[in-house]
């Protein structure tokens, strides 16, 4: 990391953490973080979902809430980002503090609430971007919502003839009664719905983008198994594994590790990988996952990979590391991916899942 770069970082570092994140989405909106966007290596070129990567590494969602910096974050060579969770009507979220460092694990814990601006500033905002690149839009419901399908539903309505895919998320742990979606009827009733959304839009805008659900990593096998069999009996494009986590392992030590809301960062790779690599057994590799959830590292990256992901988020390890966390994950899959003989991304996915 250059000496600019810690600086920066440092300094950010002095701020609370909200007000940090807010500067850091302000300077990437105004495209001051820096532009590391070269060529990638062919290596790690792929293809999922009728879309072209020229990496396999993006923004998770919960960074760019309110579809602000997108552009921005592209420059920084993420091979796609997400933008998001959005909510139909704006909302402020929880109180603050609600966003916590634990320094020592290099992890982060949140109970924002989805926090948004609302769907039609984040359509606004979408609906003038100049830059290409692959830009997700995630989506959520309101909190006092009683009908979450309709939240859902509008949300893919209205972003499906702009975003290049569609998420919906229904695994926060902010969000009181969200995580309950992912039983196996609710979640069966919601899917069909926002499909129905997605082809509703398609008649008037002849837009079709890739619709995926989001769950958490706090899934039983009972709910895995479930989500699977909704999945491939839906027909919905993708999963994104997973979300935070509101488990706390015992090796926490920091003074926020009590703290209420999703853990996410280092001690949530263990989790999040044992339940991707299930769930790509359990959907018979039909259905390409997203895995998200601990990635620091260009073997974090691999290591998602191998057990089931064709593509790789993360966002939490920014806040530790800064902008050029990008371009040394990046360079670190290729050599790995190299290493093993592997010529694609796509030859790496799920070999370690498949082998059991």
């Amino acid at each position: 990391m250059s000496l600019w770069n810690r600086l920066v970082l440092s300094a950010l570092y002095r701020l609370d953490p909200e007000t940090a994140h807010h500067a850091a989405v302000w300077a990437m909106e105004h495209k001051l973080s820096g532009n590391f966007s070269g060529a990638d290596d062919p290596v790690l070129k792929t293809s999922v979902y009728g879309l072209s990567f020229p990496n396999p590494i993006g923004l998770a969602a919960g960074f760019d809430k309110d579809a602000r910096a997108f552009s921005g974050a592209l420059k920084l060579g993420f091979g796609f980002v997400e933008a998001g969770t959005v909510t139909p009507k704006p909302q402020p979220g929880n109180p603050r503090p609600r966003l916590f460092r634990l320094d020592a694990e290099r992890a982060v814990i949140n109970r924002f609430g989805f926090n948004s601006e609302g769907l039609e500033a984040f359509r606004a905002r979408l609906s003038i971007r100049k830059t290409g690149g692959i830009v997700g839009a995630n989506v959520g419901k309101n909190r006092d919502t009683l009908d979450a399908s309709a939240d859902y539903a509008l949300g893919v309505e209205m972003l499906a003839p702009l975003a290049d895919y569609l998420v919906v998320n229904l695994s926060s742990p902010n969000t009181p009664g969200l995580r309950a979606l992912q039983s196996k009827k609710p979640i069966a009733e919601l899917i069909t719905r926002v499909l129905a959304a997605r082809e509703k839009s398609a008649i008037s805008s002849g837009k079709r983008p890739p619709l995926l659900a989001k769950v958490g990593p706090d899934l039983t096998e009972e709910d895995m198994v479930d989500i699977a069999e909704v999945a491939l009996d839906t027909g919905i494009d993708g999963l994104i594994i997973g979300n935070t986590t509101i488990t706390r392992p015992a090796h926490l030590t920091s003074v926020h590790r009590a703290e209420t809301g999703g853990l996410s960062g280092r001690p949530l790779t263990p989790l999040s990988n044992a339940c991707l690599a299930r769930m790509y057994r359990l959907c018979g590799q039909n259905i390409p996952i997203i895995g998200c959830g601990g990635v620091a590292s260009g073997a974090d990256a691999y290591a998602k990979i191998r057990a089931g992901a064709s593509l790789v988020q993360f966002y939490s390890a920014l806040v530790f590391e800064g902008p050029p966390l990008v371009t040394n994950i990046k360079r670190e899959l290729t050599a790995l991916l190299k290493r093993d003989g592997f010529s694609s991304v796509k030859e790496a996915v799920g070999v370690d899942s498949r082998a059991r």
